[in-house]
């Protein structure tokens, strides 16, 4: 099976299957990824709105990822079973509901529990993963998940920028602002809608084909021999598996952190309109359109100058310069400084979200879902630890120091995943 997966990445090529994934698999992550946080750029007039206080606000983003955490363990197992064409499109389907749900909201109880809803579709992330997991050689992978995620993981940042703005062409209608807000968040919904349709017509689950097709041809599938239970259970009994689970919950549950918080914390402590708030916090998430792409490809190529530990001290590497540069965020007074410090933290950040899943392929081929739904769930531990962190100290700044000291600490579980020499070598060789 590995023999037929792609072993470069043709970017503008739509003719083969594992070209037609990565595209359309990037794109349903970007749509899903602009639905989950469309609401976070607006929390400033729902605040206004519901008369939210700042726990109210912190129980909202909790819940926001709280959900993500089962649904990705669930979802990486789907994925081993039924492929990802099946499960992306079943969650697309299911995902849009409670994202046109939230626009009906009409009390903070009713807004919440919608935004839990809302919080499954953050399991996009893990099925392309998987889908481009499968589609490309060890040679290309890195660089080939790292862009899928950090493209698609740019509708974060898309959607901090442009719902501000949307919601302005609303208002500009004659709309009353109670309305406006919710008529934008219905856009997202059914962006879900369309690219459910998209995605079950144009991908298949492997090179070969379909995994149901296969399987009825008596095809051993190489991302799990049963799927299912077994793949998690073959996922979970790997140390490395919890030590990349607590790194992506240092990187990438700080990211999702700092797109829930980003638009409050620039008006709140800086003072900012809302639609400058917005540029400034999407800012934050469109790195994610080269950076991840960027710390998968220096994953791949350091890899093949050495061996998978060159891939390790990378992601360690990146780990102390996010915690870093968090620190810095934390401390400035200044608006122009905060911004230029959240975009060094953020580089860093999103790099070793990318070296994070570069890593995934080769800890264990036979249960593939598992390993990336895992650690896909470690991202959202660590932002709704970051969440409750929040509601104790009751002040973002204070919050944001802690988080730069666990994130270095967290940094050492990075080093420890190192391979042995034997374990680390035949891998290359399959480069």
């Amino acid at each position: 099976m590995a023999s037929q997966k792609a072993t470069r990445i043709a970017l503008f090529s739509l003719a083969t299957p594992p070209m037609r994934a990565f595209h359309l698999t990037w794109m349903a992550f970007f749509v899903c990824f602009f639905a989950w946080f469309a609401c976070a750029p607006l929390m400033p007039v729902i605040k206004g709105e519901f008369g939210l206080s700042l726990a109210q606000v912190a129980n909202i983003n909790i819940a926001a990822v709280a959900i993500t955490i089962l649904v990705r363990l669930i979802v990486g197992p789907l994925c081993d079973r039924y492929g990802p064409r099946k499960t992306y499109t079943g969650l697309l389907l299911l995902g849009a509901i409670p994202v046109l749900g939230v626009a009906a909201s009409q009390s903070y109880e009713s807004f919440l529990f919608f935004r839990l809803g809302i919080g499954a579709v953050g399991a996009s992330f893990v099925i392309t993963q998987y889908h481009t997991s499968v589609m490309f050689a060890p040679r290309v992978v890195g660089t080939a998940n790292a862009a899928a995620a950090g493209w698609g993981n740019a509708g974060g940042g898309a959607a901090q920028a442009l719902m501000p703005l949307l919601l302005g062409a609303v208002l500009m209608l004659g709309v009353s602002e109670s309305l406006g807000w919710r008529v934008a968040l219905l856009v997202p919904g059914v962006l879900m809608l369309v690219m459910a349709a998209l995605y079950w017509r144009y991908t298949q689950d492997c090179p070969e084909g379909n995994y149901s097709d296969l399987r009825a041809a008596g095809v051993a599938i190489e991302g799990g021999k049963k799927g299912g239970w077994d793949s998690f259970k073959a996922a979970s009994a790997n140390y490395r598996v919890w030590l990349l689970f607590v790194t992506y919950g240092a990187c990438f549950g700080i990211e999702i952190f700092i797109h829930n918080i980003a638009a409050v914390y620039y008006v709140d402590h800086f003072g900012l309109s809302l639609k400058s708030a917005g540029l400034a916090a999407g800012s934050f998430g469109l790195l994610a359109l080269f950076a991840r792409a960027l710390g998968g490809w220096l994953s791949d190529k350091l890899a093949l100058r050495g061996n998978l530990n060159s891939r390790v001290t990378l992601l360690f590497m990146l780990m102390i310069g996010e915690g870093v540069g968090l620190l810095w965020f934390a401390k400035v007074d200044s608006v122009t400084y905060a911004v230029i410090a959240m975009l060094v933290f953020g580089l860093f950040t999103h790099m070793a979200c990318g070296a994070t899943y570069a890593l995934v392929p080769f800890i264990d081929s036979r249960a593939l879902g598992g390993v990336a739904g895992i650690i896909g769930a470690g991202g959202n531990v660590g932002a709704v630890a970051a969440g409750f962190l929040m509601k104790g100290t009751g002040d973002i700044r204070q919050t944001l120091t802690i988080l730069s000291a666990l994130v270095v600490i967290s940094a050492l579980c990075a080093i420890a995943v190192r391979f042995t020499r034997e374990a680390a070598e035949p891998n290359m060789a399959a480069a």
